[in-house]
């Protein structure tokens, strides 16, 4: 295959993930989620990527993570790129997620090593390979190490994987790992003109500084100004003004570290955008975590004028 992509170069910018709404007896509220589909684009996003982690994507039946993705792509019309999650236990499975994507009209797909398993190298690259090799579309690949443990992406990976896919386009790191992002940034824009490095944590400075030039946001639910004045400044390597926003992001982070997904969906209901409790085995905070949080929430000076409601 060409070294070089064989499409225009997409670049996503600033992409919120949003969460995945559930009503009170535990199915997708789709009513709500096209109401958050709306709050988001109106509120920054560059495009929107789902359903991440941060959208329960595991505890989403194949089907259900399907129709997610059927509906954002209907419902968003065009207005912006819309990035499918596809991540799987089997690479089959993962692959099937790919082309359903692309028939679903996707602009790209995103996916991280095997859920459970850990194998070696040489299985992780066929993984990438077969789910790449399934799609039409721009794939980004999504490093993951303190979630996916014990399976590590590495430059030289990455470097094979261009060499494999035509379409394979960046990748999506959070690891905050400085060798790999200069290592991975150092060769790969040399072998693919164009391969991107996204942030995919809201820390972005440190990535910024080595040349990402775009970041996954889950944050942006509860403050979309926040995030997107951060990534601004990332983006425009403005790298010590965005030291101040980098801390109150950081604070944020901090604030909804303990929970997880219970404590993201809180937040965005004490901002007025409730999107229902987390599915099981997530639970939601219990009262004494819930006030704690709702007290450092209020201590964050930039979440006063972040939007209230939707």
């Amino acid at each position: 295959m060409s070294k070089s992509m064989s499409m225009s170069i997409f670049q996503p910018g600033l992409v919120h993930t949003p969460v995945t709404p559930f009503t009170r007896t535990g199915a997708i509220d789709y009513d709500r989620y096209a109401q958050l589909i709306e709050f988001h684009i109106a509120n920054g996003a560059d495009a929107l990527a789902l359903p991440m982690h941060a959208g329960e994507s595991v505890s989403l039946p194949d089907g259900e993570r399907r129709a997610l993705v059927e509906f954002a792509v209907r419902h968003v019309n065009g207005r912006k790129p819309v990035i499918a999650h596809v991540s799987e236990t089997g690479t089959a499975i993962a692959a099937a997620l790919g082309r359903h994507a692309v028939a679903a009209g996707a602009t790209a797909v995103v996916a991280t090593t095997p859920y459970y398993w850990t194998p070696p190298p040489a299985m992780v690259l066929e993984h990438f390979t077969q789910i790449g090799a399934a799609v039409t579309i721009p794939f980004f690949l999504y490093n993951s190490p303190e979630e996916m443990q014990g399976t590590k992406v590495n430059a030289e990976l990455c470097l094979k994987l261009i060499d494999k896919l035509p379409n394979f386009a960046g990748v999506v790191d959070l690891s905050l790992d400085w060798q790999f992002m200069i290592e991975l940034m150092t060769d790969a824009p040399r072998r693919r003109p164009g391969f991107q490095l996204l942030a995919g944590t809201e820390l972005m400075v440190s990535a910024g500084a080595i040349g990402a030039t775009g970041m996954f946001a889950p944050l942006a639910g509860i403050a979309p100004k926040l995030v997107r004045e951060l990534f601004m400044l990332c983006r425009d390597q403005k790298l010590f003004d965005a030291r101040g926003p980098q801390e109150q992001v950081a604070a944020l982070r901090q604030a909804v570290k303990v929970g997880g997904v219970a404590s993201l969906k809180a937040a965005m209901a004490v901002m007025g955008r409730d999107c229902g409790e987390p599915r099981p085995p997530l639970l939601q905070l219990d009262a004494a975590t819930y006030q704690r949080l709702v007290g450092e929430l209020d201590a964050i000076a930039a979440l006063r004028a972040e939007p209230r409601g939707w």
